[in-house]
C-alpha cells in the first residue's frame, strides 16, 4: 500500500502478491514509468489490482499491456464513503431533531436560532485554516482555469498532491469546508446545550461562564463563547431550550455506510428520523445499499442501471463518484469476473 518518505509530500509504492499475500516491491513513488518499468522486468502478472489512480492505469497499460486491470474493492468503497461524508456534511442541517415548541414560540424561536447560527459561522470564518483554505481555493481554481493539471499545481503552490486534489473538483470552497464545519468548526458545540441552560436560569455573565465551561474541558477561547451567548442574552429570560444535539456528520456517514442488521435500535431509529427529514439522504442511502449488494455478490452486470439510477437523481457527490467509476468502467467491471496471478498496487 502507499507509504510516506516524507508525510504530505513523497510518497512510494507497495506491491502485494495476491496469490501468496506477501509484499513483493517497494517503488520509490506513485509515477506511472516507474511502475511500467517494473513490470517489464517482472513479466508475467495476469491480473493487477489497483486504486483508480490514473497513473497506475498507465503504467499498467505500458508495462503489462495482455494483463486484466482489476479497480480494488477497498479504494472503491473508500471513494464511495468519502463522496457520502461530503454529501452529509453538506446537509448537515438536517441532522439535528428540532426541539418540540408551542407554536407562538416558533417565530421567536427562529429568530434565536437565526442568531445563534450566525454567531457560530462568524466563530467558524475567523479560524486561521478557514482564510487558508479560502485562500488555496482560490490559487487552485485560477491556475486549473488556466488548463495547469494537478501535478503542477502542487509544485507552484508548495502544496501536497493530495491537497490539490481536494480543492481541485470542488465546485466552490464550501464543499471543501462543509466536513470542517462539522467537526473543527464546532469546539463549543459539546457546551452549547450548557450554555443555553445556564442563561435560561438568569447566568449571564460570560466571564463567569467560559470558566465554568473551561474548568469542564472547553479547550477553545473565552471569544467564541462570548459569541455564542451573545444572542441568547439580546433573547432575555424567555430563551427557548436548545435544540437537541445532533449526531455528527461522520456518525450519520457511519450509519449510512453500515449494513441494517449491524446497527443497534437506537442507532437505526436516529438514522430512520434524519433520512425521513431529508429526501436526498434517503436516496443517498438507497444508491449506498445498492453499490453494497452490487459490490459484495459481485454483479457486475448492475453497474452501469447503477450508475444510470444515480444520474437521475439531483445528487452532486454521488454523481463525481460515478464520473470516476465510468473513467474506469472495464477495471471497475473487471471485479466480478477476473481469475489468475494477482499483482496488488496499494
Amino acid at each position: 500500500m502507499t507509504f510516506a518518505l516524507r508525510r504530505g509530500r513523497v510518497y512510494g509504492t507497495v506491491l502485494i502478491d495476491l496469490d501468496r499475500h506477501r509484499p513483493v516491491d517497494l517503488l520509490p513513488d506513485r509515477e506511472a514509468a516507474t511502475f511500467a518499468g517494473w513490470l517489464g522486468e517482472h513479466p508475467g502478472a495476469q491480473v493487477i489490482c489497483r486504486d483508480r489512480a490514473g497513473a497506475y492505469a498507465d503504467g499498467a497499460r505500458t508495462g503489462a499491456p495482455d494483463a486484466v486491470q482489476v479497480a480494488d474493492r477497498f479504494h472503491l468503497w473508500s471513494n464511495l464513503a468519502g463522496y457520502v461524508e461530503t454529501a452529509v456534511a453538506r446537509h448537515r442541517s438536517c441532522l439535528a431533531q428540532p426541539p418540540a415548541t408551542d407554536e407562538a414560540a416558533d417565530e421567536p424561536r427562529a429568530d434565536l436560532d437565526g442568531a445563534v447560527a450566525a454567531a457560530r459561522e462568524a466563530s467558524f470564518e475567523q479560524r486561521v485554516f478557514v482564510r487558508h483554505a479560502r485562500e488555496r481555493y482560490a490559487a487552485v481554481q485560477e491556475l486549473k482555469a488556466a488548463g495547469v493539471g494537478i501535478k503542477p499545481i502542487a509544485a507552484r503552490l508548495g502544496l501536497a498532491r493530495g491537497t490539490v486534489r481536494k480543492y481541485y473538483p470542488a465546485a466552490s470552497v464550501d464543499d471543501v469546508l462543509a466536513k470542517a464545519r462539522d467537526g473543527r468548526g464546532s469546539i463549543l458545540r459539546p457546551w452549547e446545550p450548557y450554555l443555553t441552560e445556564r442563561v435560561n436560569a438568569g447566568i449571564t455573565n460570560g466571564s463567569q461562564l467560559f470558566g465554568e465551561i473551561r474548568d469542564q474541558g472547553y479547550t477553545g477561547s473565552k471569544a467564541v463563547v462570548l459569541a455564542y451567548l451573545r444572542p441568547l442574552r439580546a433573547g432575555g429570560s424567555t430563551v427557548a431550550p436548545a435544540a437537541r444535539q445532533a449526531p455528527k456528520v461522520r456518525t450519520v456517514t457511519r450509519w449510512i455506510l453500515t449494513h441494517p442488521e449491524h446497527l443497534d435500535e437506537q442507532d437505526t431509529l436516529a438514522l430512520q428520523q434524519v433520512l425521513t427529514r431529508c429526501q436526498d439522504l434517503r436516496k443517498t442511502a438507497g444508491h449506498v445499499t445498492a453499490f453494497v449488494q452490487m459490490l459484495t455478490g459481485r454483479h457486475g452486470e448492475r453497474l452501469n442501471g447503477w450508475i444510470a439510477a444515480v444520474d437521475a437523481d439531483d445528487l452532486s457527490e454521488l454523481h463525481r463518484f460515478t464520473r470516476g467509476l465510468l473513467r474506469d468502467h472495464d477495471a471497475v467491471l473487471n471485479l466480478s469476473s477476473v481469475t489468475g496471478s494477482a499483482l496488488m498496487i496499494a
